[in-house]
């Protein structure tokens, strides 16, 4: 059971569907009464949504390893699950059914509320996970920017399936409103994630060069590319403190928390690029930035503050 787990990589799911509740639960349903938001689901049908998206989410992961089998041999000789705890035949059957009913739960609750176009989200999405995995991560750049659109879409998923449906002439505005919130704590999400697979990308340098994979650190070096993602890794940033000062400053609360929880492990982040050297440097890295989306998720409690003040 504990490799069927880490296959799916349990700890990344759970923190899908975190993201996924907070948005609902944190930023969406304390302002029903106060500000007249509307929302589409039910709390059964949510958890259903969440469900779908982790199980898409999981059938990536799943087929993600059996094509990597040779890169993680190298990569993460300790970590290897395929053809050592679980067979690649397992694990093809075990994506096929993750997908089936991620899938399978997209169209029930697309057509539930009346929206069945939005069957097209989740279709599209387990292609091009699967898509990723058999060749689009051997493209430079074009792999790592598919990996933070799916991790981008988990969030306005959310707001896609709760707001919209319910969205009038009367109450456009107040939808609009949180739905450009949840929009931009997914660009967020975009943005942290696309620096951390370019530093993963790094850290598995060794093992992608010797599976013939076109990543950016094999294009240009280690040093080339370590310099930017140190660049890039000042976009969000700038895009954070702009957010915070334009939208944010009178909350002193919702100030310091950003200070503190986001921008400073961010800042953090990018004087350790900038000496960067050692797998276990940027291993430390990585691990940092996913600590930053969490922190930067969790800011969604505040909400309660910033809008009814």
């Amino acid at each position: 059971m504990i490799h069927f787990l880490n296959l799916i990589r349990w700890k990344n799911l759970l923190m899908i569907a975190l993201m996924q509740y907070l948005v609902k639960y944190a930023l969406l349903l304390p302002f029903q009464e106060s500000h007249g938001v509307l929302i589409t689901l039910s709390d059964f049908n949510f958890f259903l949504l969440v469900l779908a998206t982790v199980c898409i989410a999981a059938a990536g992961y799943v087929i993600n390893d059996v094509y990597d089998i040779e890169t993680d041999r190298i990569n993460k000789p300790d970590q290897l699950i395929i053809n050592k705890h679980i067979t690649e035949k397992n694990a093809t059957t075990i994506f096929i059914i993750l997908n089936i009913i991620g899938v399978g739960l997209g169209f029930y609750l697309s057509n539930g509320i009346g929206k069945p176009e939005f069957f097209a989200i989740f279709f599209v999405t387990s292609a091009l996970l699967y898509m990723y995995a058999s060749f689009l991560k051997q493209i430079a750049i074009v792999g790592n920017v598919v990996v933070s659109i799916m991790v981008c879409l988990s969030i306005l998923l959310v707001g896609v399936f709760e707001l919209i449906p319910a969205m009038t002439e009367n109450n456009k505005a107040i939808q609009t409103t949180f739905l450009y919130i949840i929009r931009d704590y997914a660009f967020f999400a975009l943005m942290i994630n696309f620096v951390r697979e370019l530093v993963k990308d790094i850290e598995d340098i060794d093992g992608d060069h010797k599976a013939g994979i076109q990543t950016l650190p094999i294009l240009l070096g280690r040093e080339r590319s370590t310099k930017i993602v140190f660049m890039l890794s000042l976009i969000p940033i700038v895009s954070i403190v702009y957010y915070v000062i334009t939208y944010l400053f009178k909350q002193q609360l919702v100030v310091g928390y950003f200070l503190i929880f986001v921008i400073a492990p961010l800042i953090y982040v990018s004087i350790k690029l900038f000496s960067a050297e050692s797998k276990a440097q940027y291993k430390h890295i990585s691990f940092i930035l996913k600590l930053v989306m969490l922190t930067g998720m969790l800011s969604l409690l505040l909400y309660k503050f910033i809008i009814l003040n």
